[in-house]
């Protein structure tokens, strides 16, 4: 029986292909305080500081590939119906095939005005003087602390629907995402995987923690619950 299958991904599957998960044990990314290249009041004080520090995601993004666990989920996608919330702002999960992506924190291969909300496909630096068509400031389509999540209402209405909702590679302790497991209903089944999982706070009954990494986990999940009668 085909079901509804939700999947929250984090920092931890991207790992895996080599991107960099940003912060440091000490708090740090990449060595500037994160207000500093994450935050309006950053790009106000320096601009060219916080494109300089996108600029050196986006470029490491374009090297690096998909891994077993994007293409596991992809293998899901061709049974059940399958969307992926995912707080990474890189594309891994859409270079896989994966079909039904619900970006949280914004996407780095698009940028937008300063000016409105129109993004743009952008896979090269982007530098002061690059402007949208109004004239104004081109900027990273990220969402910044401080700013609104605006895909967060989608990503509830999604959840709430889920039969099944699987957890890959986050600590849960970023908010809002970390919500979105409050809004499955209570029988709801619930995997996390993850190799130091965290669930400090989860209140929550039918939750099985699978304590591996990604590629490990997740291809080996799906095998599972493709070969179950769901």
């Amino acid at each position: 029986m085909k079901k509804n299958i939700v999947v929250l991904t984090g920092a931890g599957i991207s790992a895996e292909s080599g991107i960099k998960t940003f912060r440091d044990a000490d708090g740090l990314w990449e060595g500037h305080d994160v207000m500093q290249v994450a935050s309006p009041q950053g790009f106000a004080n320096d601009p060219e500081l916080v494109l300089d520090f996108y600029n050196q995601r986006r470029r490491q993004l374009l090297e690096v590939s998909a891994n077993k666990a994007h293409n596991a989920l992809v293998e899901l996608e061709t049974r059940h119906t399958v969307t992926i919330i995912t707080q990474n702002v890189d594309d891994l999960h859409e270079r896989a095939g994966s079909k039904n992506v619900v970006h949280l924190h914004g996407e780095l291969l698009k940028v937008r005005s300063t000016s409105d909300n129109q993004t743009t496909t952008w896979r090269k630096d982007l530098n002061l003087g690059d402007l949208c068509q109004n004239g104004h400031q081109l900027r990273p389509h990220i969402v910044w602390f401080g700013e609104d999540v605006p895909m967060m209402t989608r990503a509830i209405e999604i959840t709430c629907k889920a039969d099944i909702l699987i957890i890959i590679g986050t600590s849960m302790q970023v908010y809002p995402a970390a919500s979105l497991i409050d809004f499955v209903e209570p029988e709801t089944p619930i995997y996390f995987i993850d190799p130091k999982p965290s669930l400090q706070g989860v209140l929550r009954k039918n939750i099985e923690v699978i304590p591996e990494n990604a590629t490990l986990g997740v291809p080996t999940l799906v095998a599972d619950l493709i070969g179950k009668e769901l």
